[in-house]
């Protein structure tokens, strides 16, 4: 349960000798305290002296959990945030109900990691109400695909944040924290009261979104009933007081407990702590900051363990990488030398060829010579012997050519010989370069030790006294306006979010599904109007005439 507090208690003391009062520790999610409880009292007893220390306004929303028997029990059982909104007794608009399922995944999952949480993780978890996933023509996918969108911006996050991020938007809902009962006022007119944190709030029974009158309870002096009867004395004297009945008698006793509690809650908020609160909550802000420090320092603890696997990663992957250049230079080497070797012995081939060639054009020319000088006595020899010439001249030119041919490609495979003994040259050198980057010192689990020393934290409590001057209730206004900026300049960023989320499935909308719920809410943000902007403007009018309205409605 969001914001369930868990106590210990130890029974086996109670056998000995009972003293007047006895300790307790409740442990929250934030901290733990101590209470001197008495031996007469009830757990009720106990349970609202823990609302009351913790400043807790919804106080149905919470119990006391304790274990006996090894078995977990609930002192105090009361209904669930998240099960009311699932189960729809709370209305929750779409765009909501999925910033608020990322938060409960946060709370259940921790940190998002996308190695870890992938594709259908979230298949089997009930997070939107069946009445958000039937609007809409979208698969189980697509809406995990949204939640996990929203979900990875939450990193960094405790589970308690997540819960206490989950309430905090839950409490903007327009029907979060209020009990609605039937009533009727002198006209006999059927009407909603709703009760809660604020105030006291009339409905149209068809519209639990928007009030139609509220009394918050810094107007109201006393309520009491009579029979069905519930009499409300505003706190102006002047003012008459104003009646309603309700619809069932068994229902009086309830109603006029959940009145008193929000009052005594709305009012005690308003005043300055006690001492013994003070104290208690101060070592809850140094308990929290401990924590803080604590998940900070595990944090920096997780980022440089990643750093150092990242690191490592990376110098493997580089030795790899260079173990693969110096291969293939040493391949490539090879090459270069078995196409020298073979370049060389053409060259030399060529060569011998070329001198041959030259010898046996050398040896035509001194036949050419000696058949010319040879005396030719008759026609037909001197024919034949032009015929022979004229063909030994023709071997010789064809010879002189093959001999210039061959020393032209002889000249070029000495120039290729050339060119792969410079290769081979470049090669080694590369092969060289390669083999002194891979020589690289082993890396040191030392220079990844995380540091010895981490900032301590300490807290000085002033000096307190029982004695509370204006001062102090100026200080605390101070302090409840400086929050309300502070919540109002997150609920606008918040509001951006969900307007943007709106927008996106807002074409995927099955409008003849929408709920009345739907048609009111989406009439409410047309016009501007929240939960708290509203009640704002139904009380700018006086207490006198609201009354006036609601005797007349």
């Amino acid at each position: 349960m969001a914001g369930a507090i868990a106590s210990r208690m130890s029974f086996s003391s109670l056998k000995r000798k009972q003293p007047k009062t006895f300790t307790v520790r409740i442990m929250t999610m934030d901290a733990e305290m101590e209470f001197n409880c008495e031996v007469k009292w009830k757990g009720k007893d106990l349970f609202d002296l823990v609302c009351r220390t913790l400043g807790l306004r919804e106080t149905w929303f919470f119990g006391l959990q304790y274990m006996i028997k090894d078995t977990m029990a609930w002192l105090k059982m009361d209904k669930k945030v998240k099960k009311q909104i699932l189960d729809e007794k709370i209305y929750c608009p779409p765009e909501a109900s999925v910033l608020l399922a990322s938060y409960a995944v946060q709370a259940k999952y921790g940190d998002y990691d996308p190695t870890v949480h992938k594709r259908g993780f979230l298949a089997q978890e009930e997070l939107l109400p069946k009445g958000v996933i039937n609007l809409y023509q979208m698969t189980p996918e697509m809406w995990e695909e949204r939640i996990t969108s929203w979900y990875g911006q939450h990193r960094g996050r405790a589970r308690d944040e997540a819960e206490m991020e989950y309430l905090k938007i839950a409490q903007d809902l327009e029907m979060y924290g209020v009990n609605y009962f039937a009533i009727r006022n002198k006209k006999g007119t059927e009407l909603l009261l709703g009760v809660d944190a604020l105030g006291l709030h009339i409905y149209d029974p068809e519209n639990k979104l928007t009030p139609k009158i509220s009394f918050p309870w810094n107007e109201i002096r006393n309520v009491s009933y009579s029979d069905k009867e519930f009499t409300i004395k505003p706190l102006d004297k002047k003012i008459d007081v104003f009646k309603f009945n309700s619809s069932k008698l068994r229902v009086n006793k309830l109603i006029l407990q959940l009145c008193i509690g929000n009052h005594d809650l709305f009012m005690r908020r308003r005043k300055a702590d006690s001492l013994e609160v003070q104290q208690m909550k101060a070592q809850a802000r140094e308990e929290k900051a401990r924590k803080q420090m604590e998940r900070q320092r595990l944090a920096r603890e997780k980022q440089m363990r990643e750093e150092a696997e990242r690191t490592r990663d990376e110098l493997e992957r580089r030795l790899l990488q260079l173990k693969e250049e110096a291969t293939m230079a040493n391949e490539a080497l090879m090459r270069s030398e078995e196409t020298a070797d073979l370049l060389a012995e053409k060259a030399q081939i060529t060569e011998e060829e070329a001198k041959l060639l030259a010898q046996k054009a050398a040896e035509a020319e001194q036949e050419m010579q000696r058949i010319k000088a040879t005396a030719i006595r008759t026609e037909d020899e001197k024919r034949l012997m032009e015929q022979k010439v004229l063909e030994a001249e023709m071997l010789a030119l064809k010879m002189a050519e093959e001999s210039e041919r061959r020393a032209k490609e002889a000249d070029q495979l000495k120039q290729d010989l050339q060119e792969a003994r410079d290769s081979e040259r470049r090669a080694k050198q590369k092969l060289l370069e390669i083999t002194s980057k891979s020589s690289y010192t082993p890396m040191n689990s030392s220079t990844t030790a995380l540091p010895a020393d981490l900032p301590t934290f300490s807290l000085i409590s002033e000096s307190l006294s029982f004695d509370f001057k204006d001062t102090d209730m100026k200080r605390l206004s101070m302090e409840i306006e400086k929050e309300k900026v502070e919540y109002m300049e997150k609920s606008k960023h918040l509001q951006e979010q969900l307007n943007e989320l709106k927008t996106e499935i807002e074409a995927l909308k099955l409008k003849e599904r929408e709920t009345a719920m739907d048609i009111l809410h989406n009439e409410n943000s047309d016009r501007g109007n929240s939960k708290h902007n509203t009640i704002k403007k139904l009380t700018l009018q006086s207490t006198k005439s609201r009354v006036a309205f609601f005797e007349e409605l």
